[in-house]
């Protein structure tokens, strides 16, 4: 029976030092400095890949561990399915008896709540923003002129590899341009 740790922060600025310290008593601990929202996270898959049954997880916070409701769910499931369990220190949360359970349930759908509203206001803002008129994205980096004399220059044979560097555009940037586009959409 093994007490593991899992320590991460966001960005290579911030430290780990105060979930270490939180979590010293562990016998063996994962660390790593990865945003939330990456895909790629070395260590927690180690950490998962190594806890047996009878093992406790140990983490300082809910969100260290996942980096979304849905993605919170899919570990426990898969630390019930190994019969290991969850303890989140500065929650208090401990799965191992059954009001640990509750409460780690009721706050992984409070979570998803909070990431529901956050998404609904996000839209509202954006579509109140649009219709005063504010235009989202980068700007053409072109002018109409511009952009009609690249396409000429195209037609005309000239390489990708002249455009990207006479226009000092990527790749991509020179394809988009030669699209087909209407032109009223260019008038914008």
């Amino acid at each position: 029976m093994a007490w593991v740790g899992y320590a991460r922060v966001s960005s290579i600025g911030q430290r780990l030092d105060v979930q270490l310290d939180k979590l010293q008593h562990c016998d063996k601990i994962y660390q790593e400095k990865k945003s939330g929202s990456s895909n790629q996270r070395p260590e927690l898959k180690a950490c998962l890949d190594y806890v047996r049954e009878g093992d406790t997880l140990v983490v300082t916070r809910l969100d260290r561990l996942a980096r979304s409701t849905l993605h919170l769910c899919q570990i426990a499931a898969e630390l019930e399915q190994k019969q290991v369990n969850l303890q989140v220190l500065d929650q208090n949360i401990d799965t191992g008896d059954a009001t640990g359970r509750l409460l780690f349930n009721m706050l992984g759908a409070i979570g998803q709540f909070e990431t529901e509203l956050r998404a609904e206001r996000q839209m509202d803002g954006i579509q109140k923003a649009k219709a005063r008129g504010v235009h989202f994205g980068r700007k053409r980096s072109l002018s109409v002129r511009q952009i009609n004399e690249l396409r000429d220059l195209r037609s005309q044979g000239v390489l990708i590899k002249t455009l990207m560097k006479d226009y000092g555009l990527s790749k991509a940037s020179v394809y988009r341009y030669l699209a087909p586009v209407a032109k009223v959409e260019l008038l914008e």
